[in-house]
C-alpha cells in the first residue's frame, strides 16, 4: 500500500520520471525514465528499493553516460 511520506496520501500512479542527483564535490547527474509511484495529491515520486540500488549502480559505477548536457544555473539569493 502507498503512503506518501510528504503529505500522508495514499494513492499514486505508476509513472517514468527524471530526477537530478547531487553526488559528492556538488556533483550533479540526471537519471531518466526512472519508474516510479508518484502520489496523485503532492506529486512526490517514490521508488522501489530495487530501483533505488540500480540508480546507485549506474551513477557510482563505471557505465558511462548516454550524453552530457549543459545546464544553466540561477540562484535566488
Amino acid at each position: 500500500m502507498f503512503n506518501c511520506h510528504v503529505c500522508g496520501n495514499t494513492t499514486a500512479t505508476s509513472e517514468f520520471v527524471s530526477e537530478v542527483f547531487t553526488l559528492e564535490s556538488e556533483r550533479r547527474v540526471l537519471v531518466e525514465h526512472i519508474p516510479a509511484q508518484v502520489c496523485d495529491r503532492c506529486r512526490e515520486a517514490t521508488f522501489s528499493r530495487e530501483t533505488t540500488e540500480k540508480i546507485r549502480q549506474l551513477v557510482h559505477g563505471t557505465v558511462r553516460p548516454e550524453k552530457t548536457v549543459t545546464l544553466d544555473v540561477f540562484a535566488l539569493a
